[in-house]
């Protein structure tokens, strides 16, 4: 018996002082981890999803963003609690729009019950693709 959960589902989630609230159909059985500095510090464990799958729930004025690379994505936060809740974006290698989840923001996440793949973004080395063991930490 797998202890991962399974099959994508529709899962309601949200910020922490609860301003921000959505709903998304999305498959947790994979959580991805990126060592990039905006996923590292923010503490994200991210799962992406196609935009017609993803509802905000809340006001849009109860958000604030940032972008390191506007050209890719936005991050979506709580602009009370500041909790980064999602991000939106384009990149041709993710079928196009997407929404990246902070699955550590829906209500019923486990994290010991996913299965995690690792990304290097730290060395932009997205081509390498994720891997099953995290990505050794060079200078």
């Amino acid at each position: 018996m797998s202890t991962h959960e399974s099959s994508p589902a529709t899962r309601t989630g949200g910020c922490h002082c609860g301003d921000v609230r959505y709903e998304v159909i999305v498959d947790t059985s994979t959580a991805s981890s990126c060592n990039c500095s905006v996923c590292t510090k923010f503490g994200v464990l991210g799962a992406v999803v196609k935009p017609d799958v993803f509802t905000l729930l809340s006001e849009e004025a109860k958000l604030t963003s940032y972008s390191r690379a506007p050209e890719i994505a936005n991050r979506f936060f709580c602009a009370r609690c500041h909790v980064h809740c999602f991000g939106k974006g384009h990149l041709a290698q993710l079928g196009g729009d997407f929404v990246s989840i902070n699955l550590n923001t829906l209500d019923d996440f486990d994290p010991s019950r996913a299965k995690m793949v690792y990304w290097d973004g730290r060395h932009d080395n997205w081509g390498a693709g994720p891997r099953s063991a995290p990505w050794p930490v060079l200078s």
